[in-house]
């Protein structure tokens, strides 16, 4: 019997520090699970979709999505504070993809050309807000949507070099949008220019302004002058190649109309005509 006793004093004791023991033990993934008895439920983030589509595929994804998405998107674009735009994205998490980012550098670009600038600067702290998400999800392999809370902690924690990159990057953004914009407002200046040159062209092809320039300063006298007489006079002291080159460019660009006479009979102008105004244009014929 003592024997026995023994024996259990021995395994209680041994029992009592195993229970000791596994009390000190620090909680942790290896230590909470028994493999065959339980398990761990993790949450994974969606890996990243990466998706070959044709330049016509994008430009439609892109229609599709911004008239589903365009005041949502805005909203977002008019917010500042970082709990804030968190809050829209998680409430909106179709919103993290490179179609937002896309809408707002042509909303930036079309606020610099109307001279918004303060606006302009406005989104593009938003713009670059999105482009950030999307390059942590690029760089993680992982669907930018699951990376909306791991920016903005990150971001919220101010860590210098972070935020001197963030803020690196918006200037930067900033001067390549007022370039852009700049160039934009170029074409729609030469696009104004060659419309306006169109409807100013001759019946031969020719601007009538460009050919004007091009006259001797002489021949300038005479149109701007409108002095028939002193245009005949003018023709006669240059030599027959030359007067015949510049009066064609003057009747094909529309400067000179050699049978000005007959249009204005016409349309009921004055009857009596001596045939001064054509005469130069004849000879040269």
């Amino acid at each position: 019997m003592e024997e026995l006793q023994k024996q259990e004093d021995e395994w209680k004791k041994k029992e009592d520090d195993l229970m000791k023991k596994e009390k000190l033990t620090p909680l942790n993934i290896d230590t909470i699970c028994k493999e065959g008895k339980s398990k761990t439920i993790i949450n994974k983030p969606e890996p990243r979709k990466v998706e070959n589509l044709t330049e016509e595929e994008k430009v439609e994804r892109l229609q599709k999505f911004t008239s589903e998405n365009e005041k949502l998107i805005k909203k977002f674009g008019m917010m500042r504070k970082y709990d804030d735009s968190q809050e829209f994205l998680l409430q909106h998490p179709q919103l993290a993809c490179e179609e937002t980012a896309n809408y707002l550098v042509i909303w930036c670009i079309n606020l610099e050309v109307e001279e918004k600038h303060g606006l302009m600067n406005h989104v593009a702290h938003q713009a670059i807000v999105m482009q950030f998400i999307l390059e942590l999800a690029k760089s993680l392999e992982l669907d930018p949507r699951s990376c909306i809370r791991a920016f903005f902690s990150r971001i919220k924690l101010a860590e210098r070099q972070y935020t001197d990159a963030f803020n690196d990057e918006l200037e930067s953004f900033k001067d390549r949008v007022r370039r852009r914009a700049q160039v934009k407002l170029e074409e729609a200046m030469k696009q104004v220019e060659e419309e306006e040159r169109q409807k100013r062209l001759g019946p031969g092809g020719l601007d009538p302004v460009e050919v004007f320039e091009s006259l001797p300063s002489i021949l300038q006298q005479c149109f701007e002058k409108k002095d028939i007489q002193l245009l005949q006079d003018a023709i006669t002291k240059l030599p027959k190649e030359e007067a015949e080159y510049h009066i064609k460019r003057c009747v094909d660009s529309g400067l000179w109309v050699p049978d000005a006479k007959d249009a204005e009979k016409s349309t009921g102008g004055d009857d009596k005509d001596d045939g001064s105004d054509n005469e130069v244009y004849y000879e040269l014929e």
